[in-house]
Protein backbone atom coordinates (compact mmCIF):
# COMPACT_ATOMS: atom_id res chain seq x y z
CA UNK A 1 0.00 0.00 0.00
CA UNK A 2 1.44 3.17 -0.94
CA UNK A 3 -0.36 6.22 1.13
CA UNK A 4 -0.10 9.75 0.24
CA UNK A 5 -0.81 12.10 3.03
CA UNK A 6 -1.21 15.70 2.66
CA UNK A 7 0.11 17.61 5.92
CA UNK A 8 -1.71 20.93 5.24
CA UNK A 9 -0.37 24.01 5.50
CA UNK A 10 0.95 24.81 9.01
CA UNK A 11 2.74 22.49 11.12
CA UNK A 12 2.91 19.45 12.18
CA UNK A 13 -0.41 19.53 13.77
CA UNK A 14 -2.18 20.07 10.93
CA UNK A 15 -2.22 16.42 9.37
CA UNK A 16 -5.87 15.08 9.90
CA UNK A 17 -6.59 11.88 12.29
CA UNK A 18 -7.10 9.95 9.58
CA UNK A 19 -3.66 10.76 8.13
CA UNK A 20 -1.95 10.27 11.36
CA UNK A 21 -3.39 6.89 11.66
CA UNK A 22 -2.25 6.15 8.47
CA UNK A 23 1.18 7.02 9.27
CA UNK A 24 1.01 4.72 12.34
CA UNK A 25 0.66 1.94 10.62
CA UNK A 26 3.55 2.17 7.84
CA UNK A 27 6.47 0.81 7.72
CA UNK A 28 8.82 3.28 6.22
CA UNK A 29 7.75 7.03 5.93
CA UNK A 30 9.38 9.37 3.18
CA UNK A 31 8.41 13.57 3.69
CA UNK A 32 8.53 15.43 -0.06
CA UNK A 33 10.65 18.10 0.44
CA UNK A 34 11.01 20.30 -2.58
CA UNK A 35 7.52 21.47 -3.87
CA UNK A 36 6.94 23.17 -0.64
CA UNK A 37 7.73 23.70 2.98
CA UNK A 38 5.58 23.72 6.17
CA UNK A 39 6.00 27.19 8.73
CA UNK A 40 8.56 25.83 10.73
CA UNK A 41 10.86 24.10 7.99
CA UNK A 42 12.86 20.89 7.89
CA UNK A 43 15.82 21.33 9.75
CA UNK A 44 16.61 18.53 12.29
CA UNK A 45 14.48 20.10 14.70
CA UNK A 46 11.34 20.64 12.47
CA UNK A 47 12.13 17.35 11.61
CA UNK A 48 12.12 15.84 14.97
CA UNK A 49 9.15 17.40 15.80
CA UNK A 50 7.65 15.54 13.09
CA UNK A 51 8.97 12.09 14.12
CA UNK A 52 8.43 12.74 17.62
CA UNK A 53 4.18 13.03 17.07
CA UNK A 54 3.58 10.78 14.59
CA UNK A 55 6.10 7.93 15.90
CA UNK A 56 7.80 7.31 13.46
CA UNK A 57 11.20 8.14 11.75
CA UNK A 58 10.95 10.37 8.34
CA UNK A 59 13.19 10.01 5.75
CA UNK A 60 13.30 13.32 3.73
CA UNK A 61 12.70 13.20 -0.11
CA UNK A 62 14.25 15.50 -2.30
CA UNK A 63 13.49 16.49 -5.72
CA UNK A 64 16.25 14.14 -7.31
CA UNK A 65 15.04 10.76 -5.20
CA UNK A 66 11.26 12.16 -5.93
CA UNK A 67 12.08 12.42 -9.61
CA UNK A 68 14.70 10.43 -10.35
CA UNK A 69 14.59 7.23 -7.88
CA UNK A 70 10.50 7.09 -7.16
CA UNK A 71 11.05 3.50 -7.96
CA UNK A 72 12.64 2.67 -4.90
CA UNK A 73 9.45 4.12 -3.29
CA UNK A 74 7.33 2.04 -5.03
CA UNK A 75 9.07 -1.23 -5.07
CA UNK A 76 8.70 -0.75 -0.80
CA UNK A 77 5.52 -0.28 -1.18
CA UNK A 78 4.67 -3.38 -3.62
CA UNK A 79 5.89 -5.27 0.00
CA UNK A 80 5.18 -2.97 2.87
CA UNK A 81 3.15 -0.14 3.92
CA UNK A 82 5.04 2.84 2.66
CA UNK A 83 3.72 6.64 3.82
CA UNK A 84 4.72 9.67 1.24
CA UNK A 85 3.82 13.13 3.28
CA UNK A 86 3.39 16.27 1.39
CA UNK A 87 2.73 19.32 2.43
CA UNK A 88 -0.75 21.10 1.53
CA UNK A 89 -2.62 18.57 -0.57
CA UNK A 90 -1.34 15.30 -2.28
CA UNK A 91 -2.65 16.34 -5.83
CA UNK A 92 -0.97 19.92 -5.32
CA UNK A 93 1.66 19.39 -7.47
CA UNK A 94 2.00 17.19 -10.64
CA UNK A 95 4.82 15.28 -9.14
CA UNK A 96 2.68 13.39 -7.13
CA UNK A 97 -0.26 12.64 -9.64
CA UNK A 98 2.69 11.49 -11.91
CA UNK A 99 3.67 8.96 -8.41
CA UNK A 100 0.43 7.69 -8.33
CA UNK A 101 0.06 6.63 -12.27
CA UNK A 102 3.00 4.50 -11.87
CA UNK A 103 2.20 3.27 -9.19
CA UNK A 104 -1.40 1.99 -10.07
CA UNK A 105 0.46 0.79 -13.44
CA UNK A 106 2.57 -1.20 -11.19
CA UNK A 107 -0.28 -2.79 -9.35
CA UNK A 108 -0.01 -1.35 -6.15
CA UNK A 109 -2.71 0.00 -4.17
CA UNK A 110 -2.99 3.62 -3.24
CA UNK A 111 -4.71 5.21 -0.68
CA UNK A 112 -5.32 9.24 -0.56
CA UNK A 113 -5.69 11.76 2.48
CA UNK A 114 -6.58 15.04 2.00
CA UNK A 115 -5.68 18.19 3.85
CA UNK A 116 -5.88 21.95 2.65
CA UNK A 117 -4.00 23.61 0.27
CA UNK A 118 -3.20 27.37 -0.76
CA UNK A 119 -5.67 26.88 -3.52
CA UNK A 120 -9.04 26.88 -0.58
CA UNK A 121 -7.31 28.75 2.32
CA UNK A 122 -6.99 31.42 -0.17
CA UNK A 123 -10.34 32.08 0.92
CA UNK A 124 -9.38 33.28 4.08
CA UNK A 125 -9.35 37.24 2.45
CA UNK A 126 -12.82 37.03 1.64
CA UNK A 127 -12.64 36.67 -2.68
CA UNK A 128 -15.09 33.74 -2.85
CA UNK A 129 -13.37 30.35 -4.54
CA UNK A 130 -16.05 29.97 -7.29
CA UNK A 131 -14.93 33.59 -8.70
CA UNK A 132 -11.52 32.29 -9.84
CA UNK A 133 -9.91 32.04 -12.90
CA UNK A 134 -7.26 30.06 -14.10
CA UNK A 135 -4.01 29.92 -11.71
CA UNK A 136 -0.80 30.94 -13.04
CA UNK A 137 2.99 30.73 -12.08
CA UNK A 138 5.73 33.20 -12.17
CA UNK A 139 9.04 32.25 -12.62
CA UNK A 140 12.08 34.15 -12.04
CA UNK A 141 13.17 36.35 -14.39
CA UNK A 142 16.87 36.24 -15.58
CA UNK A 143 19.40 38.10 -18.25
CA UNK A 144 18.43 36.19 -21.08
CA UNK A 145 15.06 34.61 -20.19
CA UNK A 146 12.01 36.45 -19.48
CA UNK A 147 8.88 34.62 -20.00
CA UNK A 148 5.20 36.28 -19.99
CA UNK A 149 3.19 34.10 -21.12
CA UNK A 150 1.35 33.89 -17.87
CA UNK A 151 0.34 37.11 -18.84
CA UNK A 152 -2.40 35.50 -21.16
CA UNK A 153 -4.15 33.98 -18.52
CA UNK A 154 -4.17 36.90 -16.33
CA UNK A 155 -5.72 38.96 -19.34
CA UNK A 156 -8.74 36.08 -19.91
CA UNK A 157 -9.65 36.37 -16.20
CA UNK A 158 -9.74 39.81 -15.45
CA UNK A 159 -12.11 40.00 -19.29
CA UNK A 160 -13.97 37.48 -17.26
CA UNK A 161 -14.21 39.56 -14.26
CA UNK A 162 -12.38 36.73 -12.02
CA UNK A 163 -9.68 37.02 -9.77
CA UNK A 164 -6.04 35.25 -10.76
CA UNK A 165 -4.14 33.14 -8.13
CA UNK A 166 -0.56 33.59 -9.21
CA UNK A 167 1.33 30.86 -7.50
CA UNK A 168 5.17 32.03 -6.04
CA UNK A 169 6.34 28.94 -4.03
CA UNK A 170 5.79 25.52 -6.20
CA UNK A 171 8.00 23.54 -8.12
CA UNK A 172 7.17 22.18 -11.32
CA UNK A 173 7.79 18.35 -11.76
CA UNK A 174 9.24 18.94 -15.02
CA UNK A 175 11.52 21.97 -14.31
CA UNK A 176 15.25 19.75 -14.15
CA UNK A 177 14.16 18.55 -17.48
CA UNK A 178 13.12 21.50 -19.37
CA UNK A 179 16.34 23.44 -17.61
CA UNK A 180 18.31 20.17 -19.62
CA UNK A 181 16.48 20.89 -22.79
CA UNK A 182 16.56 24.75 -22.44
CA UNK A 183 20.51 24.04 -22.27
CA UNK A 184 20.68 21.74 -25.82
CA UNK A 185 18.23 23.74 -27.89
CA UNK A 186 17.97 27.37 -26.48
CA UNK A 187 15.04 27.35 -26.47
CA UNK A 188 12.21 29.59 -24.21
CA UNK A 189 9.35 28.73 -25.60
CA UNK A 190 8.59 25.75 -23.52
CA UNK A 191 9.19 27.65 -19.87
CA UNK A 192 5.24 28.66 -20.18
CA UNK A 193 4.26 28.08 -16.74
CA UNK A 194 7.14 27.13 -14.58
CA UNK A 195 6.60 28.18 -10.35
CA UNK A 196 9.08 29.11 -8.84
CA UNK A 197 10.22 27.51 -5.17
CA UNK A 198 14.30 27.01 -6.02
CA UNK A 199 14.66 24.52 -3.89
CA UNK A 200 17.82 21.87 -4.67
CA UNK A 201 17.82 23.49 -8.47
CA UNK A 202 20.76 22.20 -10.50
CA UNK A 203 22.28 25.08 -12.42
CA UNK A 204 22.04 25.57 -16.11
CA UNK A 205 26.17 25.55 -16.50
CA UNK A 206 26.13 22.54 -14.46
CA UNK A 207 23.78 20.73 -16.64
CA UNK A 208 25.69 21.71 -19.87
CA UNK A 209 28.39 20.19 -18.15
CA UNK A 210 26.81 16.71 -17.60
CA UNK A 211 27.35 17.39 -13.65
CA UNK A 212 25.20 18.32 -10.87
CA UNK A 213 26.05 21.50 -9.15
CA UNK A 214 22.86 23.11 -7.46
CA UNK A 215 21.80 26.69 -6.33
CA UNK A 216 21.07 27.56 -3.29
CA UNK A 217 17.43 27.77 -2.19
CA UNK A 218 15.83 30.82 -3.47
CA UNK A 219 12.15 31.95 -2.85
CA UNK A 220 9.74 34.49 -4.94
CA UNK A 221 8.81 37.32 -2.95
CA UNK A 222 5.84 39.72 -3.29
CA UNK A 223 7.75 42.36 -4.38
CA UNK A 224 9.57 40.87 -6.57
CA UNK A 225 6.44 39.12 -8.56
CA UNK A 226 4.91 42.33 -8.55
CA UNK A 227 8.45 43.81 -10.04
CA UNK A 228 7.96 41.28 -12.81
CA UNK A 229 4.09 41.76 -13.43
CA UNK A 230 4.41 45.24 -14.04
CA UNK A 231 7.88 44.74 -16.11
CA UNK A 232 5.89 42.61 -18.25
CA UNK A 233 2.82 44.60 -18.66
CA UNK A 234 4.80 47.18 -20.16
CA UNK A 235 4.75 45.52 -23.51
CA UNK A 236 0.61 45.49 -24.03
CA UNK A 237 -1.18 48.57 -25.38
CA UNK A 238 -4.32 47.33 -23.19
CA UNK A 239 -2.68 45.98 -20.21
CA UNK A 240 -4.71 43.65 -18.30
CA UNK A 241 -3.99 45.54 -14.82
CA UNK A 242 -1.50 48.90 -13.81
CA UNK A 243 0.09 50.03 -10.59
CA UNK A 244 -2.95 50.71 -9.53
CA UNK A 245 -4.77 47.13 -9.66
CA UNK A 246 -5.94 45.63 -6.28
CA UNK A 247 -4.33 42.53 -5.04
CA UNK A 248 -3.98 40.44 -2.64
CA UNK A 249 -0.84 39.71 -0.58
CA UNK A 250 -0.49 36.32 1.62
CA UNK A 251 2.80 34.98 3.14
CA UNK A 252 3.38 31.63 5.42
CA UNK A 253 -0.58 31.27 4.33
CA UNK A 254 -1.98 28.72 7.55
CA UNK A 255 0.60 29.33 10.05
CA UNK A 256 0.44 31.01 13.46
CA UNK A 257 2.20 34.13 11.43
CA UNK A 258 0.64 34.57 8.69
CA UNK A 259 0.44 37.90 6.86
CA UNK A 260 -2.65 39.29 4.30
CA UNK A 261 -2.44 42.61 3.01
CA UNK A 262 -5.00 44.16 0.29
CA UNK A 263 -4.54 46.68 -1.19
CA UNK A 264 -3.13 48.18 -4.81
CA UNK A 265 0.39 46.48 -6.59
CA UNK A 266 2.01 49.84 -6.22
CA UNK A 267 1.58 49.50 -2.03
CA UNK A 268 2.25 46.18 -1.83
CA UNK A 269 5.47 46.63 -3.42
CA UNK A 270 6.45 48.56 0.00
CA UNK A 271 5.06 46.19 2.46
CA UNK A 272 7.66 43.77 3.80
CA UNK A 273 5.71 40.20 3.83
CA UNK A 274 8.56 38.62 5.97
CA UNK A 275 9.99 34.76 5.41
CA UNK A 276 8.20 32.36 2.69
CA UNK A 277 6.54 31.28 1.27
CA UNK A 278 4.17 33.95 -0.67
CA UNK A 279 1.61 34.02 -3.24
CA UNK A 280 -0.65 36.98 -4.91
CA UNK A 281 -3.80 37.62 -5.73
CA UNK A 282 -5.32 40.06 -8.26
CA UNK A 283 -8.77 40.61 -8.22
CA UNK A 284 -11.44 40.99 -10.90
CA UNK A 285 -14.80 42.15 -9.97
CA UNK A 286 -15.63 42.15 -6.47
CA UNK A 287 -19.04 41.63 -4.38
CA UNK A 288 -20.23 43.79 -1.89
CA UNK A 289 -19.32 41.23 0.73
CA UNK A 290 -16.14 40.82 -0.56
CA UNK A 291 -15.02 44.20 -0.35
CA UNK A 292 -16.34 44.29 3.07
CA UNK A 293 -13.96 41.37 4.01
CA UNK A 294 -11.31 42.89 2.01
CA UNK A 295 -11.42 45.69 4.49
CA UNK A 296 -10.10 44.26 7.40
CA UNK A 297 -6.76 43.85 5.33
CA UNK A 298 -6.79 46.91 3.95
CA UNK A 299 -3.15 48.45 3.67
CA UNK A 300 -3.54 51.37 5.45
CA UNK A 301 -0.45 53.17 4.34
Amino acid sequence: MLYIIGLGLGDERDITMRGLEAVKSCEKVYMEAYTSLLSFGLDSHGLSNLEKLYGKSITLADREMVEEKAHHILEEARHSHVAFLVVGDPFGATTHTDLVVRAKKMGIHVQIVHNASVLNAIGICGLQLYRYGQTVSIPFFTDSWRPDSFYEKIHSNRTMGLHTLCLLGLTHLLSYFLCYFFVLTNSTSIFSNLMDIRVKEPTLESLARGRKTYEPPRYMTINTAIEQLLEVVQEHQQPAYTEDTQCVGFARLGSDDQTIVAGTMRQLQMVDFGAPLHCLVITGNTHPLEEEMLEFYRCRT
